[in-house]
């Protein structure tokens, strides 16, 4: 058989085991063992980049023990793996014994071919993963010529190239196994005490009325729409509806379906069939059909892709789909809970979103407020924050001056309840003492402050209202008796012409700004006879 004939067969042979789905140990070994007939190689080891260690280490070898796999840890740029993994670059060394470079970690006890007193060459080649290096292949072989060494290189460049994908789909395999793991986990805490309403913190009128609406559509099967900004918690209500259901003993699946490609979150959704598209080498079951009897959040769905949309609205109709590349119907029970930052009705007009997916999408609607449409629930939050993340970190921060209480609660917070968080964690951290400065407070919060010290509008709202009261009592004590309604309707007016005026005029975002129901704001528009465009 010729060299090319050869590596043609060693290619087919290898491509065939990379399709059986073994774990990735056994499929490295199988195809390696195609390179020892063939080749005569005499080891070959699978290294793969360890992010919680921050290491390289063999994962898979032939004719390596396990002791000495596991010795085989590298990191980035140490000795000849290690530089592969950082250049990106294959190395060739003719002769192991005469190359300062190669550490020998593995603890070989022979540098030369003990038969024919041939030098050991070594080879290793990088592997490609999505955003870089993920590890590489590397191999021992005697030494003949430098043309027969620099042709095998290329050919194990080339193998290397066909296990990257291999690679990658193993490691999606085993983010899917850890999160479903992690989600059987939090249903054996009893995550349904966690999310009882009781432990939401909210006792503004706003939230009031989020939970009121929770509360009874926690018991339905209805699908919920949840709307409201980044980080207002949008996935705690979600978290609320299904622990206060009769599904909570079943799976809560979260897709952020933002975070994929139409593609993959399409196999991410509904699973494939083994042989669906490249890559695809065993069956996969989608999210879907692993919430059965359950809840799915699918978080960010204004970004969904509009041929993805048909078939969220056939689940939505039918409750079945068809994985990828299968023609046979899947029947589900599964409870949508939808949530994004997005104006749905404004994507509908626009032609982004399927007008009659978003009326299935939006049976029961939830409008969560920002933070700042709910600033009476801040110190509670802080609190809560502040025993929280004391008591992870071993501090005791708790004393905290009126005047920074004050800023908090004017800050605008546009990250929401998550910025709030951030923000309490981070001073926790860097506290030394029991006092809460400003010093501890992050940057945009400290020069807030500053800019509102330097305007001199200090006076705060419950000021301005008692000035208001005093110059309505003067002004208008001739309208006794209706005083109150001529007062109210005023401030009113204002407020909501500021809103709809922040708010580019539409009024759905000018009710959810103000924190008020959408119908509310619509009969006050009428009834007050302001201006509005929509």
């Amino acid at each position: 058989m010729t060299r090319p004939e050869q590596e043609l067969d060693i290619l087919e042979k290898i491509s065939l085991i990379l399709g059986e789905g073994l774990e990735l140990n056994e499929v490295f070994q199988h195809a390696m063992s195609v390179l020892v007939d063939q080749m005569g190689i005499k080891r070959a080891s699978l290294t793969l980049w360890d992010d919680a260690t921050e290491q390289m280490r063999i994962i898979a070898g032939v004719g390596l023990s396990p002791e000495e796999m596991a010795k085989g840890r590298y990191a980035l740029g140490e000795g000849i793996t290690g530089q592969v993994m950082k250049s990106s670059e294959p190395r060739v060394i003719a002769d192991i014994s005469q190359d300062q470079d190669f550490l020998n970690r593995t603890g070989r006890e022979k540098l030369i071919n003990e038969n024919d007193k041939r030098p050991i060459s070594f080879i290793c080649v990088p592997v490609k993963g999505e955003t870089g290096v993920a590890g590489t292949i590397s191999v021992d072989i005697p030494y003949t010529d430098e043309m027969s060494l620099a042709a095998d290189a290329r050919l194990l460049t080339i193998i290397a190239g066909s296990f990257s994908q291999t690679i990658r789909l193993h490691q999606i395999v085993k983010v899917e196994t850890d999160q479903l793991i992690e989600q059987n986990e939090r249903l054996r805490d009893n995550l349904g005490k966690r999310y009882h309403f009781d432990n939401i913190i909210g006792s503004s009128p706003a939230m009031e009325e989020v939970l009121a609406t929770v509360s009874q559509v926690a018991t339905s099967r209805a699908t919920a729409l949840l709307l409201g900004e980044t980080g207002v918690g949008k996935e705690m209500i979600a978290k609320a509806i299904h622990y206060n259901s009769p599904r909570k003993d079943k799976p809560l699946i979260r897709v952020n379906c933002g975070a994929l490609s139409p593609q993959l979150l399409e196999s991410e959704l509904f699973g494939h069939v083994k042989g669906a598209f490249t890559g695809a080498v065993k069956d996969k079951t989608g999210r879907f059909e692993a919430a059965d009897g359950g809840s799915i959040f699918l978080d960010e769905i204004g970004t969904m892709d509009p041929q993805l949309q048909v078939k969220l609205l056939r689940v939505l109709q039918e409750r079945e789909f068809e994985r990828v590349g299968d023609h046979h119907s899947v029947k589900v029970d599964v409870r949508v809970i939808a949530a994004t930052n997005l104006d749905l009705e404004e994507a509908v007009r626009s032609g982004d979103f399927r007008e009659d997916l978003y009326y299935r999408l939006n049976v029961v609607t939830i409008n969560i407020p920002p933070l700042r449409n709910r600033r009476e629930d801040i110190p509670r939050l802080i609190d809560f924050f502040l025993d929280r993340f004391n008591k992870e970190n071993s501090r005791n921060l708790h004393r905290m001056s009126r005047e920074i209480l004050n800023t908090l609660l004017r800050y605008p917070w546009p990250g929401n309840v998550r910025e709030l968080e951030n923000c309490v964690e981070r001073a926790v951290v860097l506290s030394s003492s029991d006092e809460f400065t400003d010093e501890l407070l992050p940057l945009q919060i400290r020069m807030f402050a500053q800019q509102v010290r330097g305007t001199g509008s200090s006076e705060s709202l419950e000021t301005t209202a008692g000035r208001l009261a005093e110059q309505a009592i003067r002004e208008y004590e001739m309208n006794e008796g209706q005083i109150y309604e001529i007062v109210v309707n005023q401030v009113e007016r204002a407020l909501i012409t500021e809103a709809l005026e922040h708010t580019g005029g539409v009024k759905t975002r000018a009710a959810d700004f103000l924190g008020i129901n959408r119908n509310t704001l619509n009969k006050k528009v009428k009834d007050l006879g302001i201006e509005a465009d929509g």
